[in-house]
């Protein structure tokens, strides 16, 4: 299962000593597998704004901790600031970013809010998905009436906090926890150093638009509606906030974009349209501007975007998507862009083991052939399904980029995605593989002195070798899934790479027999037999089809080759 990652951003109310400042980063800094990623300290608004990330009980373990220091720490009786505030620790929203929904990141969220009400003796109210009652989803009205007013909203039973004390705290106010889109903060170059302009273009895309005006749309008097308030001309743009300005480092104006949910507007979007806006009035865009980090799927879905206007197939690597984005984005105009720092998941990645599939194919094979029991046959199998779905994906793009097959490139396309996605589960299933058999070894290791341990020891094996039973199952069965691609590309894929597909399809039976071998070797010593039996069952049926599903494709390949 693909690691989960939640962002959190909670605001603290203190802006200018940076003695406490560190202290609260200290605490998040303390939680091993956490990444802080910025730390914004705001003298005029007397608020630091901290981002870090995680897996979902790191940060929350994480935000307890910063919580509690910062309780002790900031005393909001001498708080004073620009910025709207209730609390000590203002608000602590968390935000999915990798491999978590947002119903998933709103149970987090509780979790979250009950521990600092619990744990920490914070008044809480939950905000925007989290909120508990449709009235507080909007931060604003939550905070209405700010620290100085906080006691008396207590003392009513509309108010009464979601977790927490119902009582007012003099020191630490009230904390709003929410969970909310991902935020990307992004500029996009100008080939102008006009502001003027550039906030023209700004408010065409930005949702709230520009003031309607009589007459001339510049000088013109605003139009009022019945209220006698301003009416708006909305911008082209959902879930976007921008203005225009000038940075002088660079000589150049931007439009500074906060794109407050990627699945309405994502970055490729919004670039295109200010390319669009800015080409109607004279000027050009140049590039753009990350500011702080994006997740890989923003810019997986970039370079799929600009791949496709292009009519070129999709089902490449992640590492060509994200090159396909950096140059059509102009990520790199003002400085290097460089993913290992701005894209979420790839700043997290822990880099002190090296995977087995980050190495070169000879140093694996060495490493495959060394005294070592891992790698082994397991991981093999998963390496050998992995090049097996790789040569399908091969045939699909090199069929999507055929002469004369023009009109066909979607359909080859949506194969090679299809190919892609398996050889990305097979290729993490090789070094998982390895980490299950890692898992057996250790149980070896535990003591077993005490009735106690050896109850725990024999648990312990039951456990890590159903998890070494189930690796491969599902090398079994990705690879035998991928045999429906390699099965398309033999039959109707570029004719001149039908032995290649052949090649696919010997690997992916290697693969599934490779991995039912490894099953059966662990079922012998499983207490659980219906566990052992359930699992034999379906890898003997799986192992059936992929061998007969291997001949048909064969027979088609030499079929093409005699023609």
């Amino acid at each position: 299962m693909k690691q989960q990652l939640i962002e959190c951003v909670p605001n603290f109310s203190e802006g200018n000593d940076m003695s406490v400042i560190q202290q609260i980063t200290s605490e998040i800094e303390g939680v091993e597998g956490v990444k802080l990623l910025d730390v914004d300290p705001g003298k005029a608004t007397n608020r630091t704004v901290v981002t870090f990330v995680g897996t979902p009980q790191e940060v929350i373990a994480a935000a307890v901790r910063a919580a509690r220091k910062a309780a002790e720490l900031i005393d909001m009786r001498q708080h004073h600031g620009e910025h709207p505030r209730f609390g000590a620790i203002d608000v602590c929203p968390l935000i999915p970013v990798a491999n978590i929904t947002m119903e998933e990141t709103v149970l987090h969220a509780h979790e979250l809010a009950r521990r600092l009400g619990d744990e920490v003796g914070l008044t809480i109210y939950c905000y925007e998905h989290a909120a508990r009652t449709q009235g507080r989803r909007n931060l604003a009205l939550v905070r209405e009436g700010e620290y100085e007013g906080l006691e008396d909203r207590l003392g009513s039973p509309d108010w009464k906090p979601d977790f927490g004390p119902a009582t007012f705290s003099p020191s630490s106010g009230a904390t709003a926890v929410g969970a909310r889109d991902f935020l990307v903060a992004y500029n996009v170059n100008l080939n102008t150093t006009s502001t003027r302009r550039a906030n023209a273009i700004a408010f065409d895309v930005r949702e709230k638009g520009r003031k309607k005006r009589e007459g001339n749309p510049l000088t013109g008097p605003v139009v009022k509606d019945d209220k006698g308030e301003d009416v708006w001309n909305p911008g082209s743009l959902k879930s976007v906030k921008a203005i225009g300005w000038f940075i002088k480092e660079y000589g150049i104006a931007q439009i500074s974009m906060n794109l407050t949910h990627l699945g309405v507007t994502p970055v490729h979007v919004a670039f295109d349209e200010v390319c669009e806006k800015a080409r109607q009035r004279g000027i050009r865009v140049t590039g753009s501007e990350l500011v702080g980090l994006i997740p890989l799927q923003a810019m997986l879905d970039a370079g799929r975007f600009f791949l496709r206007k292009q009519q070129r197939s999709t089902g490449v690597s992640d590492a060509e998507l994200i090159k396909i984005a950096v140059k059509s984005l102009g990520l790199s105009d003002l400085y290097p862009f460089k993913p290992d720092e701005k894209i979420i998941e790839y700043a997290m990645a822990d880099r002190s083991e090296e995977r087995l599939i980050d190495m070169t194919l000879a140093d694996f094979t060495h490493e495959t052939a060394s005294e070592s029991a891992a790698p082994g046959g397991g991981s093999i199998s998963a390496a050998v399904g992995a090049l097996g779905a790789a040569l399908a994906t091969m045939v699909a793009n090199l069929s999507a980029h055929k002469k004369g097959w023009d009109d066909r490139w979607e359909e080859f396309s949506s194969w090679a995605e299809k190919g892609k996605r398996f050889h990305d589960e097979l290729l993490a299933l090789v070094d998982e593989d390895t980490q299950a058999f890692n898992k057996v070894m250790d149980v070896f290791a535990m003591p077993r002195d005490t009735e106690a341990q050896k109850a725990e020891k024999k648990h312990a094996m039951e456990e890590a070798t159903k998890y070494a039973m189930d690796v491969p199952f599902r090398v079994m069965q990705s690879t035998y899934d991928s045999m429906e691609v390699i099965k398309a590309m033999a039959d109707n894929g570029n004719p001149s790479s039908a032995s290649d597909a052949g090649v696919g399809a010997l690997c992916a039976r290697t693969a599934v027999l490779g991995a039912y071998l490894n099953i059966k070797t662990n079922a012998a010593g499983l207490e659980d037999k219906k566990f052992a039996d359930d699992m034999l069952a379906k890898g003997e049926e799986i192992e059936t089809k992929a061998i007969s599903l291997e001949r048909e494709i064969l027979a088609i390949v030499n079929r093409q080759i005699a023609n």
